[in-house]
């Protein structure tokens, strides 16, 4: 028999029950992710009907593209699941087999670093894309400038060295807490 939980009264009640009024986002999330899951399929055909009129270079950058697309739609996951798990309401998923290994240990700050990397994957693809289509810089059909690119990498290194502040803080904050309970 479950204990029933302690009433509360009502402004506690109300800024407790405000959490749900996050629902509306994860569920719009939901629906971004439907939209990149037509990107996907859109670009997935956009390569099987080229195949075989695609060079080398023209296939590495959809395919790159692809990669991206699956990258956005993995931190989506991570976002909708691991967020409204950790801020609305629990799943209550364990035992199901589907379960992300993840989900069983994630809390908000778990979230903001798995976060932070799957960005600086996402970045990363992104810079490798623009590095392959750096080789026509000057071209009066490039896509790129040169300050372009310079900003894209320094934008990509901020990013790796803000997750590596947020690991060490993330680090730090649980060596403080053990040493806290000891």
């Amino acid at each position: 028999m479950q204990s029933v939980p302690p009433r509360l009264s009502p402004l506690p009640a109300l800024i407790f029950s405000s959490r749900w009024l996050q629902l509306p986002l994860y569920l719009g999330l939901i629906l971004a992710q439907g939209v990149y899951v037509m990107l996907f399929l859109k670009e997935l055909w956009h390569l099987l009907s080229h195949a075989t009129s695609f060079g080398e270079m023209e296939i590495m950058l959809i395919v790159l593209g692809l990669i991206d697309v699956v990258m956005i739609s993995n931190l989506l996951v991570m976002v909708i699941v691991g967020g409204y798990e950790t801020f609305v309401s629990r799943l209550r998923l364990q035992g199901h087999p589907d379960q992300p290994e993840w989900l069983s240990h994630v809390n908000a700050s778990v979230l903001k670093v798995k976060l932070a990397m799957a960005i600086i994957g996402i970045s990363s693809i992104h810079l490798l894309r623009t590095f392959i289509e750096a080789g026509s810089l000057g071209a009066t059909a490039s896509r790129f400038t040169e300050s372009g690119v310079m900003w894209q990498t320094i934008i990509h290194c901020v990013f790796i060295l803000s997750a590596i502040g947020i690991a060490y803080v993330d680090r730090l904050s649980q060596h403080a807490g053990h040493g806290a309970r000891h």
